[in-house]
């Protein structure tokens, strides 16, 4: 059997990669079978590994390379395609576009896969059956999931360090060395235990040993980490340094075109689940999408409903359009208003959803009379300037639903007394994985970046998240209601540079792949 399945291309290249890359959708949530990578990653590693050593006669020298590249890419195609498939669930709300519904499916791995055929292509040319073979692996997966992150606009979906989202032990040496030097470290984990087939290794169990020891010291770092923190929390309390706040899940169905009765029903609901407390200063969160579509200036008739019912001790957060007062532009926007309805805070969406918010070759695809997912019918502009609000000794740091995958836009803070506010809006999503996947983006971007995040979804999952990932109180997807929580006010270094860590793990790599080779001689 072993020997038919080694014989056979088909198998080798084409079936075996394209299943092993649709069962690492188990490894993320809401799933989390994070030992399915120790089986998966040197599955595929060794697979690359045979194509190489046998390059001379069945694959035949000139054309191994395509078969390098076909094997990444059948296994990339079946990673988006379990992955990402829940993204067509959007295109259901509009009847135009329910017929792209297979295409989107299907088109989406297509050209994400490229990018690990690549890395196993370039990769592939240089492995063997050792453990220097693994440095090279797991270096080039690592550097085109950084690309994939980076170009197009960005996607930085499902890296594989991801998979690790249900452990917060293990997640707290994010804030030092960032999600890209972690992926690294996490894809050479899991590969390592194809060692134990590399014949010719002499050190092999030490080769398995040091990570495995690694993994451990990292595990009590991060459980040394937490409970510091947790200490701090009650102390900070005691001393009255916190904050109010109130999440609001209001679960509404995902519509536009609202008329002014369904209109009127949704803000006297998110007023009912908010349950304000006029004496008590509490800061109100309300979800992206919660007011389906509305512009600022056609909300503000419901002033006196809002003055009514909220206190000089209240401001509320909510998603919203704009518009520019100098152009035509509109812009998918997060604000601040207080009880008489005032806008304190104003921040513009900086990193649109392609097709769901923007058009790519807008003219193009007006052509075929394709717009994008969201109502209407122009593209929201780009917001150009990252600001953040002060709120009782807070800076708050708003980022409206998709922009929570980003590290890059929690770089560009400094900002010690910080707290990250995230507005969403996942009912595009259903009851997919899609929700999950994206709300594990959010744990991961709190240890990073060492604040809490308060997450208000009207559908999907709203929670509380603490600086270290520890999810503090939350609703489930679909859940209807609120959360109250004192939250601290911590003063937490949180420089983090992501890209600079990344890099010199990576020369590191290089470096002693090099003097393997030279040994080697």
């Amino acid at each position: 059997m072993f020997n038919y399945i080694y014989n056979s291309r088909i198998l080798l290249v084409y079936i075996i990669p394209f299943i092993i890359g649709m069962a690492t959708v188990f490894t993320f949530q809401p799933y989390n079978i994070t030992f399915l990578n120790f089986i998966i990653l040197p599955l595929l590693f060794l697979i690359l590994c045979s194509i190489n050593k046998r390059s001379k006669n069945i694959y035949r020298k000139k054309a191994y390379l395509r078969y390098l590249f076909l094997t990444g890419y059948s296994f990339g195609f079946g990673f988006f395609l379990t992955g990402t498939y829940w993204i067509s669930n959007s295109l259901q709300f509009d009847e135009t576009l329910k017929d792209f519904i297979p295409v989107v499916i299907i088109l989406l791995p297509l050209f994400l896969g490229s990018f690990f055929a690549l890395a196993t292509m370039i990769s592939g040319i240089f492995l063997k059956f050792d453990f220097k073979s693994i440095l090279v692996f797991s270096a080039m997966m690592s550097i085109f999931d950084y690309l994939r992150s980076k170009i197009f606009t960005g996607f930085p979906w499902n890296l594989w360090a991801y998979s690790w989202s249900w452990l917060a032990e293990i997640l707290q040496i994010l804030n030092p060395i960032g999600v890209f030097a972690f992926n690294l470290i996490v894809i050479t984990i899991f590969t390592i235990p194809a060692i134990l087939f590399c014949k010719k290794e002499k050190y092999k169990f030490v080769y398995i040993f040091f990570p495995a020891l690694l993994f451990f010291f990292n595990y009590i770092y991060g459980d040394y980490i937490i409970n510091k923190n947790q200490q701090e929390y009650v102390k900070t309390i005691k001393e009255n340094k916190f904050i109010n706040i109130k999440v609001v899940s209001p679960n509404f169905k995902l519509k536009y075109d609202l008329n002014e009765e369904e209109l009127d029903k949704r803000v006297k609901k998110l007023i009912k689940y908010s349950d304000p407390n006029k004496d008590k200063k509490t800061l109100f969160i309300w979800p992206e999408g919660s007011l389906s579509g509305q512009y600022f200036e056609e909300t503000i008739k419901y002033k006196d409903l809002i003055k009514k019912n909220f206190s000089k001790n209240h401001l509320i957060i909510f998603g919203v359009n704009t518009k520019s007062k100098k152009n035509d532009d509109f812009y998918n926007s997060f604000l601040v208003i207080d009880n008489n309805f005032k806008k304190q805070f104003e921040y513009n969406k900086i990193k649109l959803v392609p097709f769901g918010e923007f058009l790519p070759f807008e003219n193009l695809f007006y052509k075929f009379n394709l717009k994008k997912i969201t109502e209407g019918l122009g593209s929201f502009s780009q917001g150009i300037q990252k600001k953040t609000f002060d709120y009782n000794n807070l800076q708050i740091i708003p980022l409206i639903c998709y922009e929570i995958i980003f590290t890059s836009l929690l770089q560009k803070h400094e900002v010690n007394r910080g707290l990250i506010i995230n507005i969403s809006e996942d009912a595009w999503f259903g009851n997919s994985i899609g929700p999950h996947q994206h709300f594990s983006k959010a744990i991961f971007r709190a240890v990073e970046s060492n604040k809490f995040i308060i997450r208000s979804a009207n559908k999907g999952i709203s929670a509380i998240i603490s600086n270290n990932g520890k999810i503090i109180k939350s609703l489930k997807n679909n859940e209807i209601g609120n959360l109250e929580y004192k939250m601290p006010i911590l003063e937490k270094d949180s420089r983090n540079k992501n890209d600079l860590i990344f890099l010199v793990l990576l020369f590191t790599y290089v470096l002693i792949f090099l003097i393997f080779k030279k040994n080697e001689k």
